[in-house]
């Protein structure tokens, strides 16, 4: 199992996971030293290439706005195939999202810029690169599972889901076709072209004053179809709050969560009704999506957890605290509201000389693994074939053999 990060010095680790038994085995290796002219890697993404079953595409943004495409190999080699630069991003200004697919990398700065970059097959090539505004002052920008959808949120910035492929088709003058159009944007009532759907700020407090919207982190649930989108947010005030864009621009569940400050990070678990929040504290829990009760949370993190890598089997986190961290997971109760009997741990940490920012799971080696397991390792198949090569017997033979020993 292989996992990579990224630190505030622009340094890029691989981690390997070794299970050959109960205990883990773990490497962390350095791949690609930085530099103070890029700066430290802010966002990172990691896809399978089309054009080859054992490498992996890598896209990392970094703080001066250099986009890199990387390939890693299955021998932990990375190289860069394409560069580019975000020239409209200021001081002060950062990536607050990237995604990499098998044709192009989509990236997304806080001052609402979004940008479309083809992979070119040949490197000495100039990158074909969209742009498409969007609203300023972001924190968080994801990719929906089904690739034709993205959702973004920020500081006074509600949760907002477009389509993709509408959001470049429209030009800088659509936005602000006409004053009455803007004024009815700013109350929050038109969509913008490409625009699918935007949440509605929860109700006024007990005193009549509005809430303020301060989305610091966000993630999808699911994403079935254009229209059919399952999200979840967390807010600097500490609340996790679920969407379904079917139900309600509310929503659907709002819960406390955060036990210091806002929420850091959050993750989808690969269990049933599972995500995994981090706060501006040293908290780290495993929520259960059902009802907002925390299942369980890990112990002895010393700093803010910044970025997590959710895997079928493990976890890895990364912390201000410049440790790396492997975790063990439980799937939550079959009913809500029964006792978690298993909890989840931290099995191993590795200091890390410098503040990790980022980290992604490898999903292409948990695939190499599968493809590469031999028929009958396991001892099924070898079952199946004992059973396959026996005869079978019919009811009339067995009948005829005995009728035969009774007459003996």
């Amino acid at each position: 199992m292989r996992f990579f990060t990224g630190d505030e010095l622009g340094n890029l680790k691989i981690l390997r996971l070794r299970t050959p038994g109960p205990a883990i085995k773990s490497e962390l290796l350095s791949v690609r030293v930085g530099n103070a002219e890029k700066g430290g890697v802010q966002v990172l993404s990691a896809c399978t290439d089309s054009d080859s079953s054992s490498t992996l595409v890598l896209s990392a943004g970094y703080s001066n706005g250099t986009v890199e495409l990387l390939t890693a190999a299955e021998d932990d080699t990375i190289a860069c195939s394409q560069k580019w630069t975000e020239n409209r991003l200021k001081a002060g200004q950062r990536y607050v999202g990237i995604h990499c697919t098998e044709k192009n990398v989509f990236s997304c700065t806080s001052n609402g810029v979004l940008r479309s970059t083809a992979i070119e097959q040949n490197p000495s090539d100039i990158p074909t690169s969209f742009t498409a505004p969007l609203p300023t002052r972001l924190c968080d920008w994801r990719f929906s599972e089904n690739q034709d959808a993205f959702a973004y949120g920020g500081d006074e910035v509600e949760l907002s889901v477009w389509d993709i492929g509408r959001a470049f088709h429209n030009r800088v003058e659509d936005l602000q076709s006409s004053a009455a159009a803007a004024k009815k944007r700013k109350r929050n009532d038109t969509l913008f072209p490409g625009e699918i759907w935007r949440a509605k700020n929860i109700p006024n407090d007990n005193l009549g004053l509005r809430q303020p919207v301060r989305i610091t982190a966000l993630c999808y649930l699911s994403s079935s179809s254009l229209s059919n989108h399952h999200l979840i947010a967390g807010t600097q005030l500490g609340f996790v709050r679920q969407y379904d864009t079917r139900a309600a621009r509310k929503p659907v569940s709002d819960w406390k969560i955060a036990k210091t400050g806002g929420v850091e990070a959050l993750e989808k678990g690969f269990n049933h009704h599972e995500a995994f929040v981090s706060d501006s504290g040293s908290n780290l829990f495993a929520l259960d999506l059902r009802n907002g009760r925390v299942s369980y949370s890990y112990k002895g993190l010393a700093g803010a957890v910044t970025s997590i890598a959710p895997s079928p089997t493990l976890m890895v986190s990364v912390a201000k605290d410049r440790y790396c961290r492997v975790h063990s997971t439980f799937p939550a109760p079959d009913q809500p509201g029964q006792q978690q009997e298993h909890k989840g741990e931290v099995l191993e940490k590795m200091f890390t000389k410098s503040t990790s920012t980022v980290v992604v799971w490898d999903r292409f080696s948990m695939k190499q693994a599968t493809s590469h397991q031999e028929p009958g390792e396991d001892g099924d198949d070898t079952d199946d074939d004992v059973w396959d090569d026996m005869e079978n017997v019919d009811d009339e033979e067995v009948q005829s053999s005995k009728k035969r020993r009774h007459n003996q």
